[in-house]
């Protein structure tokens, strides 16, 4: 049995450069699959089953970091960011956003596919991505799609609603405390404003709780943080 083949998904806007990555990996033997916006990247990422992402930071719709925040909300592939970004900031951010490797623009096709060798030689497992679509009660939430349902009805949430959610997920079970939430969700510069988070905390209650006064999921961890509850 031949081996399975190589997906690797592209989310950049630069069209040119999304051509050169398909045309060299492709030409290695590799399926790739690329988008120009992060929302895009994300659902190809998740339907695609890929096996390393390359993010560019500069995307029209999302910053480059916060798709892989998200993406590293259920998946553990490699993620190589490629950036025309190349201050040592910039690199440190990526990183620690959850980024594997980084690599300035322009860049050398040999080099790329050097790196993605060497990151898929340390994937011991294989496909490492834990389900892109999870449940608490009635909820459905598909981070590839970033789409969130109770049931068969669509529930719309605003971005710093989605991204508040987002958060609670990525630590299941796990208490999120005040500053965390309010440094990932609104930037390290909110984190003193806890009545931020008790708004849009209350919001997210009102449209995923069954009775937002007594919450059954989102739960308050009192002077501390909150956690979310019942995630399969």
């Amino acid at each position: 049995m031949s081996d399975p083949v190589i997906t690797i998904v592209v989310i950049d806007s630069d069209k040119i450069i999304c051509r050169f990555i398909r045309a060299s990996l492709t030409a290695s033997g590799m399926r790739v699959f690329d988008a120009s916006t992060g929302a895009e990247g994300l659902s190809q990422a998740a339907t695609r089953l890929a096996d390393l992402a390359i993010i560019d930071l500069a995307l029209p719709d999302m910053d480059g970091l916060e798709v892989i925040r998200e993406l590293r909300g259920w998946s553990a592939i490699p993620v190589i960011v490629l950036s025309a970004r190349s201050r040592e900031e910039d690199k440190v951010a990526a990183l620690d956003a959850g980024a594997d490797d980084y690599l300035t623009k322009p860049f050398g096709l040999p080099e790329l596919r050097a790196r993605i060798r060497a990151h898929l030689r340390r994937q011991v497992c294989g496909w490492r991505v834990s389900e892109p679509q999870v449940q608490f009660g009635l909820i459905t939430v598909d981070l590839g799609e970033r789409r969130v349902a109770r049931g068969s009805h669509t529930i719309h949430l605003s971005p710093t609603e989605y991204r508040l959610l987002s958060t609670l997920l990525r630590h299941p079970g796990r208490v999120v405390t005040h500053e965390q939430l309010l440094g990932e969700v609104w930037g390290p510069a909110q984190t003193r404003n806890h009545h931020y988070l008790r708004i849009y905390m209350g919001h997210l209650r009102h449209k995923l709780e069954s009775d937002p006064a007594r919450p059954e999921y989102i739960i308050t961890e009192s002077g501390v943080g909150y956690r979310l509850v019942g995630v399969r």
